[in-house]
């Protein structure tokens, strides 16, 4: 008779038990500095409870392996790019591999290079970890095939394993808070992509704020959705042309907090602002959206770095072994500040 196969014990685990980040659990987890000894305490018990052991870095040593891995991002000057490489970095270089940083720099030409030469990363390194990149059916497949072991972080239905947020449920919250502030007339500064199926994170967001209308029996207005991509330029572009070439909400949900900084500049340059004019909401918890008092639904970068990074560094370990990929999905929550008010 056949028995159950026992789900594989993951950093995340540890973190849920211990009630601490993934950040702090990979951390204590490796003996390093700059945690306390609470802490180090409660992620102990927390793995001998669950019964999770770290991987052992000294296992890459064999068969050849040239010890570094890349991780590939769409560009290295993003908020939430250089927050996640950083977290990586940190769990690789205590695992013992080097890193190899590759920039797309936003350019389908240096994209098409690296992912039409999958055999000369092979020469370079061991494994890869993805940011939020836009791949094609065969350039998935393409990448699963070449023996490199993989993770990555906000893409979708990939075959390796992944770590990301619900996008579509942070959006319906943001969207949600807004509506349950009295904001029926609410518009959304949204985000576009490349249109491949491993990167649907601003379709799930719009998707979010479609639905949270409709669960208020509300429509959505298509003058009131405005591409602004997923920078501050583009929130302001897309918040100029919504006061001044169509109309103004009572309420903006910005598909990310850079968007929404963008909006609150154009809202400055027109004599407005936030929230005595309109009420705005974004996503990310960027470190700026403190300084800025800006209401959003904060995401752990970090976090999702650091995870993603542990589970490519597992795979490393276990190459060979039968391993399902997986898909995990962290917590996001609500961060009240002073953009969003009651309407009055």
């Amino acid at each position: 008779m056949l028995q159950a196969k026992i789900p594989r014990v993951t950093i995340q685990d540890v973190a849920a038990l211990s009630g601490l980040s993934i950040c702090t659990v990979s951390r204590a987890l490796r003996n390093l500095p700059n945690v306390s000894e609470g802490a180090q305490t409660k992620v102990a018990d927390a793995a001998a409870k669950l019964g999770y052991k770290a991987s052992s870095a000294a296992s890459r040593l064999a068969g050849g392996s040239t010890g570094a891995v890349a991780i590939i991002a769409p560009t290295a000057t993003a908020w939430f790019f250089a927050r996640a490489v950083e977290a990586a970095e940190e769990v690789f270089a205590d695992s013992g591999y080097d890193t190899v940083l590759i920039s797309l720099r936003s350019s389908p030409s240096v994209h098409r290079k690296l992912f039409g030469d999958l055999e000369g990363l092979t020469q370079r390194v061991d494994g890869v970890l993805l940011l939020n990149i836009a791949l094609s059916e065969a350039e998935m497949a393409a990448l699963a095939a070449s023996g490199l072991a993989v993770a990555s972080v906000g893409m979708h239905g990939v075959p390796w394993d992944n770590v990301g947020i619900d996008n579509e449920v942070a959006a319906r919250t943001a969207t949600g808070h807004l509506l349950g502030l009295g904001h029926w007339d609410v518009a959304m500064l949204a985000g576009h992509e490349a249109g491949e199926p491993s990167l649907v994170t601003a379709g799930e967001r719009l998707s979010g704020f479609e639905r949270a209308l409709a669960e208020h029996d509300l429509t959505v207005d298509p003058d009131l959705v405005l591409d602004a991509g997923s920078s501050i330029e583009g929130g302001r572009r897309a918040m100029t042309e919504l006061i001044e070439n169509r109309r103004m909400p009572s309420a903006i949900f910005a598909g990310c907090d850079e968007t929404a900084f963008g909006a609150v500049m154009a809202l400055r340059d027109l004599g407005l602002s936030a929230p005595k004019n309109v009420s705005i909401i974004g996503i990310d918890d960027h470190q700026m959206s403190w300084f800025m008092g800006l209401t959003t639904i904060a995401q752990p970068v970090a976090d999702q770095g650091a995870f993603a990074a542990n589970l490519l560094v597992d795979r490393l370990h276990r190459s060979g072994l039968p391993n399902p990929p997986s898909s995990h999905l962290l917590e996001t929550k609500l961060v009240e500040r002073k953009s969003t008010r009651r309407r009055r």
